[in-house]
This record gives structure tokens, C-alpha cells and sequence, in this order.
């Protein structure tokens, strides 16, 4: 996911991102997923939250495909739509959903994503719980055992609660232009993961707009439904901001893919809103191009390969194990 000083004029002066700053950002996406793993906290905010350079992970394995480095179109199964007319009706039928409520601090969040790797015929479901105020999460060990454990302080993280996510939601003004300078010039997504040993990089801001913009749309259900309606609103001002139709997530269900050309030319990352609800499904990143990771001449990922996501279920519930 306004003109804020002429939009197309943002930032002019960050260079175009090269492989000194995108391969560092997909390992720290790596560790960190792989650290959240081991505490059983599979949230699928862990993904969406990584930031810019989130659009592939960092897993040497190579998939089958064809080779070569020169750019290939996105499946002819997806048609491009008018984006504005597109986001206007995603606008109209979230500001007519009804009234949420907030959930209490001792509920949970429950989880389930599918998750299809680009180098593996197999898709992964990962369920977790996670306590509304963050205190503790849940899940189920290679036993078949829910295990919950406590979840100390990070002050470096860019994490937040569900409870923290909720708060800076509901503090989000209405109005598409107040919007949209506010998550563009909200310090936490400015300043926030600090990792030891990993350089921070500078984020244009209509990335950085579009990228928190899709990440509050996927944690849905409890959105006051104005806010949910100015968010899609937002997003039509964004500049580059692209929809097509026939876009499929890790479950194979079909649905509009939303993206931001202009930045990466080796891959296209989709968000994806189901055609009628506009309630986000999930994730799909296409390989534009040959990629190569660490200055190995085999590619790690070929032109053509996809990573999917499929959020299945995103709920409230009362204890941990619970589906809802």
C-alpha cells in the first residue's frame, strides 16, 4: 500500500537497491524467521513485517526452470486492471463492513499460513497462538505437544503485539492524505529492526508507505471498517501501485494482486485480495529474472520461480490450541 509533496518526487536521491544491501537484508530475514521457528512464534507477521527487501529468502537451493538473466513477463493469466477503480470498490465495500470490537489483553491470536518455498513441491502449514499483549505464544512441537512459552523484551525488534499493532491502527486517522503521511513518517518503521552487525539502509518513503499499508490490510478482522476503507484509499496515491487480476496464492485460490512497480526488476512481490471480500489472502513473489546470491555464478533462484503464502486463518481466541 495524498501527495505528500508531490509523490513522484520522493526521496529522488536513494540509489535504486543493489546487491550489497539486498543480499544482507534476505539473511537477516532468514535468521530471524528461523529464530521465531525455535520460540514457536510463526507469526505471519514475521513475513509480511520484513520490510523492502522481503520479496525472497535467502535458501541456496536451486529450482527447476529455465535459464538466462533478461526479464520475462509475469504468467499471461493475470490480467492488469485500472488500479484506481480497483482500490476505489475495495474502499466503497470496507467502509460497509460492520463495527469490531478490541480483544481483551489475556485473548490470543491464532494464526494459520501456508507457505510454498520456490525450491519445493510441497506447501508447509504453520499455526501459532500469540497473546494479545505479546506476553507469550503457543505451538505445536514436532510431538504433536502445544507448548507455550514466554516472550522476553526486544527492544531492537520491529515486531509489535497484536495489542500494539490494534493500538497504532485505531490511532490512524481517516482521512487518505493524513493517512498516508502518517505511516510514511511513523519512526517505528523508520527506525526499527536494530540488529547488531546489520546495516541500516535507507527506505524511500513510498516503499515504505506501501509496504506498512499492506502489512496493517493483512491483519484483518478487526479493523474499524473507515480506517480499513482510507487504507485502500491510500494506497491509490501511492505512485507506481499496480493491481491485476488472476493471481494465485499458496492455496491456489484466486485473487487480485496488488504490487508496486518501479524498484526491483528481478522480482514482482504481489499482495493478494480476494476479488470479492477484498480481504487479504496472501502473498506471491515471481522471479523476473535469474537471481545469484553471494557471488555465485549458478543462480539461487531462476526466472520463473514463485514463492506463495496463503493466509488461511486470522482470528481471536480465548486460550492457545484454540481454532476458533
Amino acid at each position: 500500500m495524498d501527495d505528500l509533496r508531490t509523490l513522484r518526487e520522493w526521496r529522488a536521491e536513494v540509489p535504486e537497491p543493489d546487491g550489497q544491501w539486498l543480499v544482507p537484508q534476505r539473511r537477516r530475514l532468514l535468521d530471524r524467521m528461523r529464530r521465531r521457528r525455535r520460540s514457536l512464534a510463526l507469526r505471519l507477521v514475521a513475513v509480511a513485517a520484513a520490510g523492502a527487501a522481503a520479496t525472497a529468502i535467502a535458501v541456496v537451493v536451486l529450482p527447476g526452470g529455465p535459464s538466462g538473466t533478461e526479464p520475462v513477463a509475469v504468467p499471461s493469466t493475470t490480467v492488469p486492471l485500472d488500479s484506481g477503480m480497483v482500490l476505489a470498490k475495495a474502499a466503497e465495500v470496507a467502509g460497509g463492513r460492520g463495527a469490531t470490537s478490541v480483544p481483551e489483553p489475556t485473548q490470543w491470536q491464532y494464526t494459520r499460513v501456508l507457505d510454498k518455498q520456490p525450491n519445493s513441491d510441497e506447501a508447509e502449514t504453520r499455526e501459532s497462538w500469540t497473546r494479545y499483549d505479546g506476553k507469550q505464544t503457543a505451538g505445536y512441537d514436532e510431538n504433536g505437544r502445544l507448548r507455550v512459552q514466554d516472550v522476553p523484551p526486544d527492544p531492537g525488534d520491529d515486531d509489535l503485539s497484536p495489542q500494539q499493532y490494534d493500538a497504532k491502527l485505531r490511532a490512524l486517522p481517516t482521512d487518505p492524505k493524513k493517512l498516508l503521511a502518517k505511516v510514511t513518517k511513523d519512526r517505528h518503521w523508520i527506525d526499527y529492526p536494530r540488529e547488531e552487525g546489520v546495516p541500516k539502509s535507507a527506505e524511500p518513503d513510498a516503499d515504505r508507505a506501501f509496504r506498512v499499508i499492506m502489512l496493517y490490510l493483512s491483519r484483518y478482522g478487526r479493523m474499524p471498517p473507515r480506517l480499513e476503507s482510507a487504507m485502500f484509499e491510500a494506497l491509490a496515491l501511492i505512485p507506481g501501485v499496480r493491481v491485476e487480476s488472476g493471481v494465485t496464492d499458496a492455496a491456489g485460490r484466486t485473487g487480485l494482486g496488488v504490487y508496486r512497480e518501479g524498484r526491483d526488476e528481478i522480482h514482482r512481490r504481489y499482495h493478494i485480495l480476494d476479488p470479492d471480500t477484498y480481504r487479504y489472502l496472501g502473498e506471491r513473489t515471481v522471479w523476473l529474472q535469474d537471481e545469484r546470491v553471494g557471488g555465485n555464478p549458478e543462480p539461487a533462484f531462476r526466472k520463473g520461480s514463485v514463492w506463495a503464502i496463503a493466509l488461511l486463518d486470522s482470528v481471536i481466541v480465548d486460550r492457545p490450541g484454540e481454532r476458533g
